[in-house]
Order: C-alpha cells, then sequence, then structure tokens
C-alpha cells in the first residue's frame, strides 16, 4: 500500500466515484494522520485540490508525509486538540465553500474500500476461526466485517479498542453512538469520541465480541514487534496485535 496504511482504499474509492464537476471543486478531510495520506496521495494522483485538515497533536513525521503525498495539490491546516474538534470545522470549511468532504469512516464508499481488505485475507487464508480487528471510527470493522459475513460466516469477528477511548464499547451499552467527554490520544488513529452513525449498526451485526486493550499492553507490543520481528508499528497499528 503506497501511504502504508488501508486507508487509501476508502478515500481513494469515494473520491474516485464522484461527478467530476463535484470533483472540480475539490475535497476536504479531517484525519489524525493515515486517512490524511490517503486523501493527500488521491489528490496528488487525481488531480485535484485537496485541503487536509490535521489535529495540533499529530505527529510531524504524518504532517510531513501527508505534504510528500500531496503535493502541490494540497493545504494542510492544524486545527484542534483532537480529531473531534478538527473535524468539526473540516465539515464548517467544506460546507462553505461547496467542497466534497471525505469522512474518515462514516461514509458506504469508505467502508466499501476499507473492505476490500477482506478479500485479500480470505484470498492468503483458506479457513479463519477468528479474525481481530482494530476500532476506531469502525469503518474497517463493517467493511471487513460484511465482507466476511457473506463469504466467511464462520469465522468469529473480534473488535480491538483503545481502553482510553472506548467510542464503541460505550455505543454498545446505549444502543447508538455517544460522545465521550475525554478521551486518551495515545492511540491516536483509533482514538475518537464518537463513532460513525452509519458504521455503527454494521459493527453491531458483525461484530462476536468486542474488547478493550490497555495503552500499556499497545506499547508492549509495539516493542515486541520491533524487537522480535523489525516491524515498526504505530499505536493503531498494534491495537490488534495486543489482546494476544
Amino acid at each position: 500500500q503506497v501511504v502504508r496504511s488501508y486507508k487509501i482504499r476508502g478515500a481513494y474509492h469515494m473520491i474516485q466515484s464522484l461527478p467530476m464537476e463535484t470533483r472540480s471543486h475539490g475535497v476536504v478531510c479531517a484525519s489524525a494522520g493515515n486517512h490524511a495520506q490517503g486523501v493527500a496521495y488521491s489528490c496528488n494522483l487525481l488531480k485535484l485540490y485537496g485541503k487536509i485538515y490535521m489535529p495540533e497533536v499529530t505527529p510531524k513525521q504524518k504532517i510531513n508525509q501527508v505534504r510528500m503525498f500531496g503535493g502541490e495539490f494540497i493545504e494542510i491546516r492544524l486545527v484542534g486538540d483532537t480529531f473531534d474538534e478538527c473535524q468539526k470545522e473540516a465539515i464548517d470549511y467544506a460546507n462553505t465553500n461547496k467542497m466534497s468532504f471525505i469522512p474518515p469512516f462514516d461514509h458506504n464508499k469508505i467502508m466499501e474500500g476499507q473492505g476490500t481488505v477482506a478479500k485479500e485475507i480470505l484470498f492468503e487464508l483458506d479457513r479463519i476461526d477468528y479474525l481481530f480487528l482494530p476500532i476506531g471510527g469502525g469503518g474497517l470493522c463493517a467493511g471487513v466485517g460484511t465482507y466476511f459475513k457473506i463469504h466467511s460466516p464462520q469465522t468469529k469477528i473480534i473488535g480491538a479498542e483503545p481502553m482510553g477511548a472506548p467510542s464503541m464499547k460505550e455505543a454498545f451499552h446505549s444502543g447508538k453512538p455517544i460522545v465521550l467527554e475525554k478521551i486518551d490520544k495515545f492511540v491516536d488513529g483509533a482514538a475518537v469520541k464518537k463513532v460513525g452513525e452509519f458504521t455503527f449498526p454494521i459493527c453491531q451485526s458483525v461484530l462476536h465480541d468486542l474488547c478493550l486493550v490497555p495503552e500499556g499492553k499497545v506499547c508492549t507490543t509495539i516493542l515486541n514487534l520491533y524487537n522480535l520481528d523489525a516491524i515498526v508499528s504505530e499505536p493503531a497499528g498494534a491495537l490488534s496485535i495486543a489482546p494476544y
């Protein structure tokens, strides 16, 4: 994957599906990093303007990567302390300027794009008993889970969510997405205050269980991946491996 994250799938799928006239006005996104890189790369590839909103706490390395992938076709703006604050600004800007907002998870086209990961998993492995999926807003889980429900119904799908940002767990308890007052931003790629309105009911139907992973366990997993397997992983990348 060019941007080293599955997020390119949903971003490109949604952007390229927009009518040419709509595309010509440009696109806007909000992201802690990976979705922003996917949108930036897509803008460069499709030669259209993109305004990228990122939280002020975003690691500099991710900001530089977004700039590299988007080149002359994107503009970055750092806003707010959390993804949710950043997203509000981005949506307001898109509406004011008649541009298309490309959400990081809460849209059918995004879920469809992320769901292509499932096809590759099942191409590599014949029979899967359990599949652990990281959960932030729920886009990957909804897309992959839907595909597995059809093509591998015997597989039990387990969601892995940061203990400090249990937005899906709380949504399950409440029966609908709710806004968490405070979250731990360490697992920045999966730390959202509210899961998607569209992703939530799908995740409800495809998940067999949901586990909360302590941030300390995520840290240990990152170190183990590096020391034992020479894999450099960000916190969200280690999230679904940590429950083992």
